[in-house]
C-alpha cells in the first residue's frame, strides 16, 4: 500500500503536488485524471524525487503526454 511506502512528508509533497496540477482545471475532480496524475507521482517518489516541485513537474509531465497521446487519437 501506498502509505506503507512512503514517510509523512512524502506523502504530504505528494498531496500538494497532486492539488497544485489539479488546480484551475474543470476536470480538477474527475477520479480518473486525479489517479492518472498520482501514479505519475508514485513513479516519480519512488526514484527517490521526494520534493514538491519534483513531484509536480512529473506529474505535469505526464498530464502533457497524456493531452499529446489523446489528440494524436482523436
Amino acid at each position: 500500500m501506498i502509505l506503507e511506502s512512503f514517510d509523512r512528508r512524502t506523502l504530504a509533497n505528494m498531496e500538494a503536488a497532486l492539488d497544485r496540477i489539479c488546480e484551475g482545471r474543470p476536470d480538477r475532480e474527475d477520479h480518473e485524471l486525479r489517479a492518472f496524475i498520482a501514479e505519475s507521482l508514485v513513479r516519480c517518489a519512488k526514484q527517490g524525487k521526494t520534493s514538491i516541485g519534483a513531484l509536480t513537474a512529473a506529474g505535469e509531465a505526464a498530464l502533457a503526454g497524456r493531452s499529446i497521446a489523446d489528440r494524436k487519437q482523436a
